[in-house]
């Protein structure tokens, strides 16, 4: 029995949620899983059983809990080290974090214009002012790391890494909202999207039955 576990919200909007999860699935880590429906009277309870922050995801690791999307992948790097969560290289892994710590603390217009909704198809929708200076400066991130270090694979750094994991869910909002893209940032769309564990979680979120209005156009 693993005695690691992911406190999540619901699949189908909860971007932060995705993140740790996904990076978790991809490095192999077994894990158990607890969904906490957001926006319902008893949701903000429920998560503060576990989160001090009473917000979700949480990783709660034996006696420790850590939140925040971001922190719980740095920790996991921390007790995982024989896993690749960074690259390798010290000059590429501090842009790696850079660009980690940017999707984690910016782009506000997009999240808050194109939330994510599995479930939907809304192209054209969510185009609002400064939206489009978000698109622009998260696919030039995309398209200088591809560029600079994605010679061995189809990711950002080549190969799998927290920072993807960071941008997966801006792969979805860009696939909700048929975001017209250049062809290295429309590869890596496809690439990210080619991941089973990303279609676990796709498929997942579409088959739940709650609605959040909020996330709704």
């Amino acid at each position: 029995m693993t005695d690691l576990t992911l406190v999540i919200g619901n699949k189908n909007y909860s971007s932060w949620s995705l993140r740790p999860w996904l990076a978790m699935k991809q490095f192999g880590l077994e894990f158990q899983e607890i969904c906490i429906p957001l926006y319902t009277p008893e949701a903000t309870s429920k998560i503060r059983q576990y989160s001090p922050s009473g917000k979700v995801p949480v990783l709660l690791h034996g006696n420790q809990k850590v939140w925040d999307s971001l922190a719980i992948c740095e920790y996991l790097a921390e007790e995982f080290l024989h896993l690749n969560w960074w690259p390798e290289d010290k000059s590429t892994r501090m842009i790696a974090r850079c660009i980690s710590a940017e999707m984690h603390s910016g782009f506000q217009n997009l999240r808050q214009n194109m939330p994510m909704n599995c479930r939907a198809k809304l192209p054209g929708k969510g185009i609002a002012l400064g939206v489009q200076k978000d698109i622009d400066r998260i696919t030039t991130i995309w398209r200088d790391c591809r560029e600079k270090f994605g010679g061995n694979g189809d990711m950002l750094f080549g190969q799998f890494t927290i920072a993807d994991a960071m941008f997966a869910p801006v792969v979805l909002r860009f696939v909700i909202y048929d975001v017209q893209l250049d062809n290295v940032a429309q590869n890596y769309v496809e690439a990210i999207l080619a991941i089973p564990a990303l279609q676990e979680w796709i498929k997942a979120g579409k088959a739940e039955q709650e609605i959040i209005p909020a996330f709704e156009f």
